[in-house]
């Protein structure tokens, strides 16, 4: 049987250099999508998914997001004296439980790969889920993560999120190479990043979302520098594969690359499509617009 996940690693010391000048002085990772941050929006996700333990990595100026994690009993009392229940609810319900956040400092930029170790003595010798900020994803059902734990629980192993990209895209992205699957999940058999055109093994690309065990922290340890003079995590883990199973889930749902401009912009307007309370006024000035 295998183990269970109970903690996830959020890697949230990036400068965020594609949104500048908002992300100045502000973490890229607390631009909003509606109304809650990029970050909040992927801690939910793995909130949902049963996770009890949220690791955050980050860099300098980064500290808002361990306030935002945090009570704030000024803030708090003002909604209190005003009346505002749902509001004061709703934000005590977004804490994570007393000492189940954590934050470590990734002191240099060396890549995801090197973020990753940097939470090893948190994590420990667990499995462990891998959550990028700056993709969301919105599905009809089950969050993407929870869709990935239940693929985990009956293979164990190492599991990937995956979709599929169009062929001029995939130079941009880490690619997998996959064997005969079973519905919408396949063994892995390699993977490449950001593959020259025509060399590409599918048209499979990583998502940002993992499960990986926690062999992998020797790995990155031992990890030469890779493209762009970074610690790359797809190395570690084709090293990983020589001894144990990747299993890659084309997920159910649809995500948003929120590094980018344009993939922020339509996150934005798709979860506010998805409120009932906002849908019909976005549509009306979305046509006031177009």
């Amino acid at each position: 049987m295998a183990a269970r996940v109970r903690k996830a690693v959020f890697p949230v010391a990036g400068l965020g250099t594609r949104f500048l000048p908002a992300t100045k002085a502000m973490p890229k990772e607390m631009l909003t999508v509606v109304d809650r941050p990029l970050i909040q929006h992927v801690v939910d996700e793995a909130r949902s998914a049963g996770i009890e333990h949220f690791v955050f990595v980050t860099g300098r100026n980064k500290s808002i997001i361990e306030d935002h994690f945090d009570q704030q009993p000024e803030l708090e009392g003002v909604l209190a004296a005003r009346g505002k229940t749902a509001e004061l609810e709703g934000l005590k319900k977004d804490l994570p439980e007393a000492g189940r956040a954590s934050f470590v400092r990734q002191q240099e930029p060396l890549g995801l790969g090197h973020a990753v170790w940097c939470a090893r003595d948190i994590i420990g010798n667990e499995p462990f889920a891998l959550l990028l900020p700056d993709v969301l994803v919105q599905t009809p059902g089950k969050g993407c993560l929870a869709q990935m734990l239940d693929v985990y629980e009956q293979r164990g192993g190492n599991i990937l999120a995956v979709e599929p990209m169009p062929e001029d895209q995939l130079k941009n992205y880490g690619v997998v190479a996959v064997g005969q699957g079973d519905g919408k999940t396949f063994p892995i058999t390699g993977m490449v990043e950001k593959p020259k055109p025509g060399t590409e093994p599918s048209n499979l690309t990583i998502l940002g979302r993992y499960i990986l065990q926690p062999e992998i922290f020797a790995l990155l340890a031992a990890q030469e520098k890779g493209a762009g003079g970074e610690i790359q995590l797809t190395d570690s883990m084709l090293a990983l594969m020589k001894t144990q199973a990747f299993y890659a889930l084309e997920y159910e749902g649809r995500a948003f690359d929120c590094g980018s401009k344009a993939g922020f912009l339509a996150a934005n307007i798709a979860f506010a499509l998805a409120r009932p309370g906002l849908r019909d006024q976005v549509i009306a000035e979305i046509k006031k617009l177009v």
